[in-house]
This record gives structure tokens, C-alpha cells and sequence, in this order.
């Protein structure tokens, strides 16, 4: 029951954003109008970037927030709603879910901390270098796999993925975290250095 609450999760928020459908006839600008740019507003909306109400209608309020979201995501800052940036704002919501999963009921900077380890892990040889191949990792995160990560993420999980991609790391470089109290992986007891303690979570890298 849990993996098909997941996969209805998935399908349904990417219904709104799916890069399939973000065609050059659908690529969403100033003065573009319809539920497409009301669900790209709720998006920038919730990672900070639009502080008025969802309107359907691109103007140049709009226009600014998406810039500013392709400047901190790497994006080419053209404030246009193509493909690339159409994908990383589902991205983007992907993390957050991971980051409300993992770290609900820890420290700002614990949160900013697991967002950073997902972006650590797409940066780094040993792990898939997309967004997806490292959540959707087997035993990866444990949100995939118990059900949590259908659950709505508040705003700070937003800010904390906005912050660990425009460069801030608690975690210093760590690709791993665990709460050693809760923890049931004797693999990462056995095969990671933990080098920082955020919270209930120990921040840690594969022992070579």
C-alpha cells in the first residue's frame, strides 16, 4: 500500500511540471496565462521566491522570481519557463519532500544539512549524478521507502534546499547522515566517518 501512495504522489505532482510536456509550444513567459503558470508560482511561491498569491497570469513579478530561481539553481537567468527550468523546480520539490522526511523536528541547520548530502551525492563519483537516481536509490532515503515522502513539505524544508544549493553545507562535504540511536544499518556503523553532529544526526563520508 505504501509503495502506491508513493508512485500517486510522484504522478501527481509531476502532472503539473511533467518535462515532457513543457514543449517549445508550451515554454510559459511574460504574459503566458492558465494552471501551468499557477503551479509554477505555488512552486516558486513555496521555495521563497514569489511573495504574492498565485494568479495565473506571467507578469513581471513572475518573470523576476524565475530569474532569481535559475540564478541560485545554475540555470541560464532568461526569467522564461522552459524545460530545464520547468524540471529543476520538480527537483527542487523532490528534495524538499527528502528534507521534510528526514530532518521534520530538527534544527534549521539540520535541515539545510540533509539537503546538502543529497547535492553532495549528485556531486560525487560514488553515487547516480542526477537528482532522481539519488533519492529514488535503493536504501537511499527512508522517506521512498516508509511512505513520509508523500507528505507536503513545509517551508523551511523549501529555504533549506534554496540554501544548501546556493552553497551553504553544514554537513561539510558529508554524503551520508544517521541517527545513531535509531539507526538498524550495521553498513553504516561499519563503512562511514561521521565528523559532525547536527541534532539527532551524525553527518558522515565513506570510510576508504
Amino acid at each position: 500500500m505504501k509503495r502506491y501512495l508513493i508512485v500517486f504522489t510522484m504522478l501527481l505532482f509531476t502532472a503539473s511540471f511533467s518535462p515532457k510536456e513543457t514543449s517549445a509550444q508550451s515554454i510559459l513567459s511574460n504574459g503566458s496565462q492558465g494552471q501551468a503558470v499557477t503551479a509554477a508560482q505555488e512552486q516558486l511561491t513555496k521555495l521563497g521566491y514569489l511573495d504574492v498569491a498565485p494568479t495565473g497570469y506571467f507578469g513581471t513579478l513572475t518573470e523576476t522570481a524565475v530569474q532569481q530561481f535559475q540564478q541560485d539553481f545554475n540555470l541560464s537567468a532568461d526569467g522564461v519557463l522552459g524545460p530545464q527550468t520547468s524540471y529543476r523546480l520538480v527537483e527542487m520539490e523532490k528534495v524538499a519532500r527528502i528534507v521534510n522526511g528526514e530532518a521534520r523536528g530538527e534544527s534549521y541547520e539540520g535541515k539545510v544539512a540533509v539537503a546538502a548530502v543529497i547535492k553532495n551525492r549528485v556531486n560525487s563519483s560514488e553515487f547516480p549524478s542526477t537528482i532522481e537516481g539519488v533519492i529514488y536509490q535503493t536504501n537511499g532515503f527512508t522517506p521512498v521507502a516508509n511512505g513520509q515522502y508523500g507528505l507536503s513539505p513545509n517551508r523551511d524544508a523549501y529555504q533549506a534546499v534554496k540554501d544548501a544549493w546556493r552553497g551553504w553545507d553544514p554537513s561539510n562535504g558529508s554524503t551520508y547522515f544517521y541517527n545513531p540511536h535509531t539507526s538498524t544499518s550495521q553498513w553504516i556503523f561499519d563503512n562511514t566517518i561521521s565528523h559532525k553532529r547536527i541534532g539527532s544526526h551524525l553527518f558522515a563520508h565513506y570510510a576508504e
